[in-house]
């Protein structure tokens, strides 16, 4: 039952995903710009996906930690605490993505340079407030589960950075061509 759970968690991130990826894609030949309506649209159902990702997110944590009551009141805080300081992340990622979007058709060497040193400095943050919070999890509970903590979280991680990645066209560069 536990695993059937974890991967409804993963099931949700792949939706995520595939609403991030059609960021990416849309762009891709010169096709013309989105209405503003469409872009209002799009902005809206990307902000109901990552919600439901967190919620998701949340519900497959709770159950691969496996925490009896006084565990999970100990936890939650601090999860909601990491949840919140990853969804700005994700912010600059989203912003990264939308701008690779915006200038695929368009790519130049300095623009592939400068999105890929966000790519990597998003990579670093994510891994620091990782650290941090296994850091924050042992703490309050045990070594045991702030591990699993981690192990969770890099599992999810790497789903969704798997499906945004394959999601996305390779970027191509005058000088590449």
């Amino acid at each position: 039952m536990r695993n059937k759970q974890i991967i409804a968690g993963f099931a949700t991130a792949v939706l995520f995903v595939a609403g991030t990826t059609a960021i990416a894609q849309a762009p891709a030949g010169g096709a013309s710009k989105p209405a503003p309506a469409a872009k209002a649209n799009l902005d809206q159902e990307i902000k109901l996906l990552r919600k439901d990702v967190r919620a998701e997110k949340s519900r497959a944590m709770l159950n691969a930690l496996e925490l009896n009551a006084d565990q999970t009141a100990k936890f939650l805080p601090i999860y909601k605490q990491f949840e919140g300081e990853l969804a700005k992340l994700n912010d600059l990622r989203e912003a990264n993505v939308r701008e690779f979007a915006k200038n695929y058709s368009t790519m130049t060497d300095n623009k592939a340079d400068e999105l890929v040193n966000q790519a990597i400095s998003y990579y670093k943050k994510r891994t620091d407030l990782i650290a941090n919070y296994y850091d924050k999890v042992r703490a309050a509970l045990d070594t045991g589960t702030a591990a699993r903590f981690v192990q969770v979280e890099a599992m999810l991680d790497n789903i969704i950075d798997l499906q945004i990645q394959s999601g996305m066209p390779l970027i191509t560069t005058p000088a590449a061509s």
